[in-house]
């Protein structure tokens, strides 16, 4: 009797709290994944060895690409802070050589979150990887952002979905890269057609005018 009882407490416990073990794959876990599939939460995490519809690659085979014929178009996804209208950059971002930065375009949740979903941010990136590419789907793109950085792999899986043929998943990223003593090129972010236009200053000259009086005829 004690046995089963055991056993039956065993499997109660089982069923209310079940064990999860290594990272969740996409589309596992509604609190990091949406229902499209991209992750939403924990985007600094480990991240799974391949992306939808790319080809992982390593350092060495990033440089490779960037120097080819035609050359591979990089795409950097780290993000920024976006307010009013502007990105707010408070310190230099370097990445690989002649990258477009487009920041926050590896988020998950572009479509739906109250914030971000007031832009077109998928049209942004979209928008810059084909022009970037002159509107090859079959043209080489890199995309990257930091090691163990989600922000890539979404990236990545929007691209695929949009019909890119020749996509590769710099999967260590930037932080490899630079260890690897890779030359580095400050970058500034693509501005979106969403982004405010800075305003100008003007100055306004001031001039004090003066009248001077008739002359008195005698």
């Amino acid at each position: 009797m004690r046995i089963a009882t055991r056993s039956l407490a065993a499997l109660l416990l089982a069923a209310l709290c079940p064990t999860t073990s290594g990272t969740a794959a996409p589309g596992e876990d509604p609190l990091l994944f949406s229902e499209r599939g991209y992750r939403i939460d924990r985007y600094r995490s480990p991240t799974p060895a391949t992306a939808p519809g790319a080809e992982t690659v390593d350092t060495a085979a990033v440089a490779k690409l960037l120097e080819s014929e035609p050359a591979a178009v990089a795409i950097d996804v780290i993000n920024l802070t976006f307010r009013h209208g502007r990105f707010l950059q408070t310190e230099p971002h370097r990445s690989v050589p002649e990258a477009l930065w487009l920041p926050n375009t590896g988020l998950g949740h572009l479509d739906d979150d109250w914030y971000y979903s007031r832009h077109d941010w998928v049209g942004y990136l979209l928008d810059e990887v084909g022009a970037a590419s002159g509107g090859n789907p079959h043209h080489p793109i890199v995309v990257l952002c930091r090691s163990d950085c989600w922000l890539s792999w979404n990236a990545v899986k929007r691209l695929a979905e949009a019909g890119y043929q020749r996509l590769y998943w710099y999967r260590d990223g930037i932080d490899s890269w630079e260890a690897d003593g890779q030359p580095l090129e400050s970058t500034a972010p693509r501005p979106p057609p969403f982004a405010t236009a800075p305003r100008r200053t003007t100055t306004r000259i001031m001039t004090r005018c003066t009248t001077t009086p008739p002359a008195t005829v005698s």
